[in-house]
C-alpha cells in the first residue's frame, strides 16, 4: 500500500520499520519540526525525523496539521491510508478525509480504555496488572473510532512506564503490519464499545510529585508510571529529590514500619520511607547538581538527621 507515516519519539520506530519490511510504499513521513535542545539551543531532530533522512523519505514537519501548506502536500500524496504513531498533533476533520483508508492509529492501551495522550502511564499508575495495543481509525473524538484489532499484554509488577512502553512498541508494530494486511483485504473495523471508556490525559510535573499519604502500592505504582518521564520527585530540606526507583518493603521488617509518611531511615544497606501505609525502599535517587546513586550510598553523604521527612 502506498502510505504516509506520522510519528515523533522512537517508540514509533518499531512500527515504521515494520510497515517498511513488509514491502508497503511510504512516500513520506511526517514528525516534529526539529527542535532547539540544551544550553546552545542546537537543533535536534526527533527520532522518527532522524531515522526518515537516514532513509532517504521525504519528511513534512509542520508545527500544525492544519496548516494549508502540509493538507496540500498531504492531499497531493495519492495515499491509500496514513499510518499514525506518537504523533502528538491532532488531525483536522479535512485532513482525515484525505486518504483512501483513512487514518490508522496505533494506541497502546486496550481501547476504549485510556484514551488520551498519556495511556501507558495512567495504566500503570493505576495498578492494572494488564494493558495492551489498539490499530483503529481516528475519528474527530478522541480515540473513539473503530477497531481493526486488539493485543492484550501483562504488565509486571515492577515495570516502569518507559519499560512497558518499549514492549508495546515492539508487538504494536506487528500489530499493526496486520492491521494493514486486513485493511487492504478490505475488513471493515468495528465500532468501539461505549462502556469501559478511562482517560489518560498527559502526565504532568505536578502529577509525579510522590504523595508518600498514599499506601505503598499506590506510591510505588505512581513511582513506576512516572519513569521516566516526567520522573517522580518529593522536596527534602527545600531541594528537589527525584526518584528513581521504589521497592515495597515487606512487613517483617519491624524497625521501619513506625516510620511516618515521609519520614527517611537510613541503613547501611537500605534507604527506607515510610508512606500512608507501610515502607517502601528508595533504591536509586538524584539530589540536585548529582548522578543518579543507590538510596543508601546517598543517604550516608547526605548525613540525614533522625526524622527527617520528605514532602
Amino acid at each position: 500500500m502506498k502510505l504516509l507515516f506520522a510519528g515523533t519519539p522512537v517508540t514509533a520506530l518499531p512500527a515504521l520499520a515494520a510497515l517498511l519490511d513488509a514491502g508497503h510504499d511510504v512516500v513520506a513521513v511526517v514528525s516534529n519540526p526539529d527542535a532547539p535542545v540544551g544550553r546552545g539551543q542546537r537543533l535536534v531532530a526527533s527520532p522518527v525525523a532522524d531515522e526518515a533522512r537516514r532513509l532517504g523519505i521525504p519528511l513534512l514537519q509542520p508545527q500544525r496539521a492544519r496548516e494549508s501548506w502540509f493538507v496540500d502536500a498531504v492531499t497531493g500524496l495519492g495515499i491509500d491510508a496514513a499510518v499514525i504513531v506518537a504523533w502528538g498533533r491532532l488531525i483536522p476533520d479535512g485532513l482525515l478525509a484525505v486518504p483512501k483508508h483513512g487514518w490508522i492509529n496505533l494506541h497502546f492501551s486496550l481501547l476504549p480504555a485510556w484514551r488520551g495522550a498519556a495511556p501507558v502511564q495512567r495504566t500503570v499508575m493505576a495498578g492494572e496488572s494488564a494493558t495492551g495495543v489498539t490499530t483503529f481509525r481516528l475519528v474527530h473524538d478522541l480515540d473513539a473510532g473503530p477497531v481493526w484489532r486488539h493485543q492484550a499484554v501483562a504488565i509486571g509488577a515492577d515495570e516502569t512506564a518507559g519499560d512497558l512502553l518499549g514492549r508495546l512498541a515492539v508487538i504494536g508494530a506487528d500489530v499493526l503490519a496486520r492491521t494493514l494486511e486486513d485493511v487492504a483485504s478490505g475488513v471493515a473495523p468495528t465500532p468501539q464499545p461505549i462502556d469501559g471508556v478511562s482517560l489518560a490525559p498527559k502526565v504532568t510535573v505536578d502529577d509525579a510529585r510522590a504523595d508518600w499519604t498514599r499506601p505503598v502500592i499506590a506510591v510505588h505504582n505512581q513511582v513506576r508510571g512516572v519513569t521516566p518521564e516526567p520522573g517522580a520527585w518529593t522536596m527534602l530540606d527545600g531541594q528537589r529529590l527525584k526518584i528513581l526507583g521504589v521497592m515495597p518493603v515487606p512487613n517483617s521488617v519491624s524497625d521501619a514500619q513506625s516510620l511516618k509518611p515521609g519520614e527517611l531511615l537510613a541503613g547501611k544497606r537500605q534507604l527506607l520511607i515510610g508512606t500512608g501505609d507501610g515502607v517502601l525502599e528508595l533504591m536509586t535517587v538524584q539530589a540536585p547538581g548529582k548522578p543518579p546513586m543507590a538510596g543508601a550510598d546517598w543517604a550516608r553523604g547526605a548525613r540525614l538527621t533522625p526524622g527527617v521527612r520528605c514532602e
